[in-house]
């Protein structure tokens, strides 16, 4: 599972993707700082099933802290997208490619509208950032549409020629995009298309190319820089423009500074938390004390979060739907070399005993014998449908 950071030139994506990942990248306020893609790995949060044990785990991957698990996802920062991104404007077409396999996307938008459309600085509020939204949308969906439309002639004539379904048919040249024939056929229906597709309009195709981009990339707002000028002003005049986004008011810069100071040990901060405590306050600058006081009043008491956190958890678990499942024993949760629920899987929703087996290994998914609930000792069958939490056995023939 991807998710993929979009946006306009200059709009905080790069500092997103950092304050996330801690990965080094170039960050500076002029267009196309980002030329090639950054992929990294950043973390969704969730309870640890550990507390549930009274015991503290021990992670191979990812880490925990105060009985919160983050669990590391796939996240792609890629270069900024400019008006005629899907006609090749601001080398367009490369970075849209680069979007293909992502899952969910997150916009990052200058909420304060100190950049124009193409990432240029101009006047603090002069710009609309409502814009964005409905520009950057337009841009996926109409490369999509230019992958729906390529070769359609030839398409057509052979889906008559041999009498293929154009569910399957469709499904295959999109597959790229990570559509699926059920995904094709819904829509289909939902849109009332019919299956004549040489009746289809212009319009038809647009609309259906909309539908699986939804489905395939949907999209959720990172507000940033919320704690500039008329950020909060903006960010609730968008909120109310958009009711149907998931629009959320973030600092990434805040929560970069809050990291940063964390892995130098003079704070301590848990990602996601309205606070943060001082451990080297006489190791503090002035300045340093003026940013993480400014970082308080100004981003963490109004909001309850620099936002970055709650945007990666919300675009997992809210969005895409998916759970964390634990791998336990029940008579024992530490694996071979003492780690105490040492793994944490992040799973789609509906996934079931058998499912999760085989992300453990094949062989146990293919000799999946029956799974038990540790907390409840139940044993469940190979259908049995998991819960976010889960903390799972699974029994196989050797």
């Amino acid at each position: 599972m991807i998710v993929g950071l979009v946006g306009k030139p200059s709009a905080g994506k790069s500092t997103f993707f950092k304050a996330a990942t801690l990965a080094e990248v170039e960050i500076a306020n002029y267009p196309f700082t980002t030329i090639e893609k950054n992929e990294g790995v950043g973390f969704v949060k969730v309870e640890c099933a550990d507390k549930d044990f009274n015991v503290q785990c021990n992670p191979r991957f990812g880490y925990c802290m105060d009985h919160k698990r983050f669990v590391p996802i796939q996240l792609i920062d890629v270069a900024g997208l400019v008006p005629g991104a899907h006609e090749g404007k601001g080398r367009g077409n490369q970075f849209l490619d680069d979007l293909r396999q992502a899952d969910v996307l997150i916009h990052v938008v200058d909420i304060s509208g100190s950049i124009d459309e193409n990432g240029k600085p101009v006047d603090a509020g002069s710009y609309d950032p409502a814009k964005d939204i409905t520009f950057l949308e337009e841009e996926i969906d109409m490369w999509y549409l230019g992958i729906l439309k390529k070769g359609w002639e030839r398409f057509t004539r052979q889906i008559k020629q041999e009498n293929i379904e154009i569910h399957k048919a469709l499904a295959k040249q999109l597959s790229g995009l990570k559509v699926t024939e059920e995904m094709v056929q819904d829509s289909i229906k939902r849109l009332g298309l019919g299956q004549t597709i040489g009746s289809w309009t212009d319009e038809h195709m647009k609309q259906l190319a909309t539908e699986l981009r939804r489905l395939t990339k949907p999209i959720m707002i990172a507000a940033n820089k919320i704690d500039m000028g008329q950020s909060e002003e903006n960010y609730k005049r968008v909120r109310d423009a958009f009711p149907d986004y998931k629009i959320i008011p973030c600092s990434a810069e805040a929560e970069l500074a809050l990291k940063e100071a964390a892995k130098k040990e003079l704070i301590e901060y848990i990602p996601g938390e309205s606070k943060f405590e001082m451990l080297k306050e006489d190791s503090l600058s002035d300045k340093q004390k003026k940013a993480l006081e400014f970082i308080q009043k100004n981003v963490l008491k109004k909001f309850n979060s620099t936002g970055v956190q709650d945007i990666l958890d919300l675009a997992v678990f809210d969005i895409l739907k998916y759970i964390v499942v634990f791998p336990g024993g029940v008579n024992k949760l530490q694996d071979s070399e003492g780690r105490v629920l040492p793994d944490c899987f992040l799973l789609p929703p509906g996934s079931t005993a058998l499912d999760f087996a085989y992300s453990l290994h094949t062989d146990f998914g293919k000799n999946f014998v029956k799974a038990i609930d540790v907390r409840t000792k139940k044993v469940v069958g190979k259908d049995h449908k998991l819960q976010n939490r889960d903390v799972i056995e699974i029994m196989a023939n050797k």
